[in-house]
């Protein structure tokens, strides 16, 4: 099936250059983390969640696959039974493009929700030739949400509010954070039950940890206290340099139990997939960040009856 990307003009040489890079991808990663079946796997159903979990994906830092770690962990959920709301919180809108989702600035999106107490059911919208997988979209006009905000009553809560609202049923939402601190992603954390913080397997990603840490223990001191931080994900994994391994250690030996068993390679199909409108499961779901968000999204999914 020949599919034609939003950016045309891929000579065949360039495609067969990807096609290279693709093949070299780390497979040490896979052999480490596949759980004993095929991705998507034989089970038929992945257990469900006793009530709907609400994760807020987040991160300040910006590049370390927060949409890209929402978008495939949705719909790996959605593929296996789960019924999933991606809330796009972050102004640049790419997990609605990512979603196939409409986010011009015409179109009702979160930040009406937030500033002008539209309904969630308003905005929501189902994602093409997925079923049980939902988008709430972001438009540009979210990036004047923050100054907006800052005026209104119980400004923090206001997502947690119109979440509660929403009546549809759903075992998973899953909000995808702005690379920032401020109101947007304060109004996620209070949203939420659990956090969780994909982390790039470089040096620079885990500066800004202990200010996120932080502030998810603010959070939970005074506006949230069933917050939590359940999942780390490490992303951008590449098996060939030490520099990866050597954080992942660190990572584990700090949070335990809370890391994923699965890493996340660097892979060219997940750069390409939101090109064309879809999730990495379904552009390419042989590819190495197919399988392992697959697994990942499994280990999460296990999780649950913990929950």
């Amino acid at each position: 099936m020949t599919q034609t990307p939003l950016n045309p003009g891929d000579s065949p040489l360039v495609r067969e250059a990807l096609s290279s890079v693709v093949s070299r991808e780390t497979s040490a990663t896979q052999a480490a983390t596949q759980a004993g079946d095929t991705p998507g796997g034989a089970e038929s159903t992945w257990p469900r969640p006793p009530k709907c979990r609400v994760i807020a994906v987040a991160n300040q830092k910006g590049g370390v696959g927060k949409t890209t770690t929402s978008v495939n962990i949705a719909a790996a959920l959605s593929m296996n039974g789960q019924r999933v709301l991606v809330v796009d919180l972050d102004p640049q809108g790419n997990a609605s493009t990512a979603l196939a989702t409409e986010h011009r600035g015409d179109v009702p999106d979160v930040y009406q929700v937030l500033v002008d107490d539209l309904p969630m059911a308003d905005i929501v919208k189902q994602v093409p030739d997925m079923p049980g997988l939902y988008c709430a979209p972001a438009t540009i006009d979210l990036a004047g949400a923050e100054i907006e905000l800052v005026s209104l009553v119980a400004r923090e809560a206001r997502l947690r509010r119109a979440l509660s609202a929403y009546e549809a049923e759903l075992d998973y939402i899953i909000i995808d954070c702005p690379p920032s601190l401020g109101l947007l992603t304060v109004n996620a954390l209070v949203a939420a039950e659990e956090v969780m913080i994909p982390i790039q397997c470089e040096y620079y990603a885990l500066e800004g940890l202990g200010q996120l840490l932080r502030n998810v223990d603010l959070i939970k001191a005074h506006l949230n206290p069933t917050l939590r931080l359940s999942t780390i994900v490490l992303t951008m994994y590449d098996g060939r340099t030490r520099l990866a391994s050597q954080v992942a250690e660190e990572v584990r030996a700090h949070f335990g139990d809370t890391v994923l068993n699965t890493v996340i390679p660097r892979s060219v199909r997940l750069s390409e997939a939101p090109s064309y409108g879809q999730s990495v499961m379904t552009y390419d779901p042989g590819s190495s960040g197919a399988m392992a968000y697959m697994d990942a999204a499994r280990e999460i999914a296990h999780r649950a009856a913990t929950v």
